[in-house]
């Protein structure tokens, strides 16, 4: 155990004179002084009876009784309580990682399975068994696209969702790719690797999107996949959030991506497959095995893409137990609400600036912060504000019509 022990004055001295420093300070001098944490203000210890109390004291400040308009990707969905359940089993609990599928049947047969849910809601050919959030799929959507084209070029849409935005901005950056952000997609697109498009987009937008020249990247809400029609594409990625994953202030989730049977073997992160083992048994394993940990790292399609497995588990059980009319009936009763009260609050005067939405949109009033202050009097967080008279909002099966009344009559 003497390797894990504090190093002692005398081997830190040693350790910074092999390295070429003369003390440990030495080593951060690069972080600037406002950005250092100079001590930790730490109170004294307590007994686990104190500590309770104390922690039962903050979670008593926060208020949980607020009816949430908030979107933007994070939404306030129905989650039936057998998810909780299922996913705490612990068949799935003590499941070793899938590079040994002797022991991992269970895990490798719920990552087959969401792979095949994910297939049939999006009308593509092969999907992975998650990424880390929708962002990271957009990002590896792009790397792919430009792997298969070879041109260094892309088009992403300007009403992609800002998160998305900086995460595709560093890693274009690091990988010497050109990102050309457009409001229309023009005419001539043969010369980009691809074209990345959000429908519905950050501001709730159905997309009108025509035939290109190169491959179509579509970023997408799935649950939005319950009434909408999948856009044909090439590639198809989105957040899996909306499928009984809690907002838990705004994380974990998880990203999915699909494509076309013919770029399969360039899309990064885990896909299992179904196959039969030596006594002709049903056996689930990795298959095209294009990670990092399964192959040599410079040939991996990405080396930071690990998947979210227990994320993916919630989902796969999420739409289990909706089935296809259930998970329907949800998609069409945040649709109306959404469109109700549009239409409630247009008969107020007060303007929505979408054509065409789903659950999502854009109002515009005379002052954005007096707006959402009046509304959060009366318990109510009314949508992200997005600029002095712009708010995104959004809502879910979870809004009531009195909660729609409420938010109508509060303004």
């Amino acid at each position: 155990m003497n390797n894990f022990l504090v190093h002692n004055e005398e081997v830190k001295k040693e350790m910074c004179a092999e390295i070429g420093v003369n003390s440990v300070e030495d080593l951060f001098k690069q972080i600037p002084e406002k950005a250092r944490m100079q001590s930790l203000d730490l109170a004294e210890a307590l007994s686990e009876l104190e500590t309770q109390r104390y922690v039962k004291s903050l979670a008593k400040k926060n208020n949980t009784d607020y009816i949430s308009f908030l979107g933007a990707g994070c939404y306030n969905k129905f989650v039936p309580a057998c998810i909780s359940q299922i996913a705490q089993r612990f068949e799935f609990n003590t499941a070793y990682t899938p590079y040994q599928p002797e022991i991992s049947q269970g895990t490798l047969q719920v990552m087959y399975e969401f792979q095949t849910m994910m297939c049939r809601l999006t009308g593509m050919d092969v999907a992975n068994a998650t990424v880390y959030d929708a962002a990271t799929a957009c990002a590896e959507a792009i790397l792919m696209s430009v792997r298969i084209k070879k041109q260094n070029k892309v088009l992403v849409s300007n009403s992609l969702n800002p998160e998305y935005k900086k995460v595709i901005e560093t890693y274009t950056q690091a990988n010497s790719i050109d990102v050309e952000w457009f409001d229309e997609i023009p005419a001539n697109t043969a010369e980009y690797s691809c074209v990345l498009v959000q429908t519905p987009n950050f501001y709730g937008e159905i997309e009108d999107i025509k035939p290109i020249e190169t491959l179509l990247v579509v970023c997408t809400d799935v649950s939005t996949l319950s009434i909408l029609k999948p856009v044909e594409c090439d590639i198809m990625v989105g957040d899996i959030q909306t499928l009984g994953i809690p907002m838990s202030y705004g994380g974990p989730s998880a990203g999915f991506m699909a494509c076309k049977e013919k770029y399969m073997r360039q899309i990064p992160g885990r896909l299992a497959g179904r196959t039969v083992d030596a006594d002709g048994e049903q056996a689930f394993t990795l298959t095209i095995q294009t990670r990092e940990q399964h192959i040599k790292r410079e040939k991996a399609t990405s080396n930071i893409c690990s998947n979210q497995a227990l994320i993916g588990l919630c989902a796969t059980v999420y739409l289990s137990v909706m089935g296809e009319e259930g998970f329907k009936q949800a998609g069409y009763l945040s649709a109306k609400q959404a469109h109700k009260l549009s239409e409630k609050l247009s008969a107020k005067g007060i303007k929505t600036l979408n054509k065409n939405f789903f659950n999502e949109f854009v109002i515009e009033v005379a002052d954005a912060d007096k707006t959402l202050a009046k509304l959060k009097e009366h318990n109510i967080i009314g949508g992200l504000k997005l600029d002095d008279k712009k708010i995104l909002v959004a809502t879910t099966e979870m809004i009531s019509d009195k909660d729609i009344d409420l938010y109508v009559s509060s303004l």
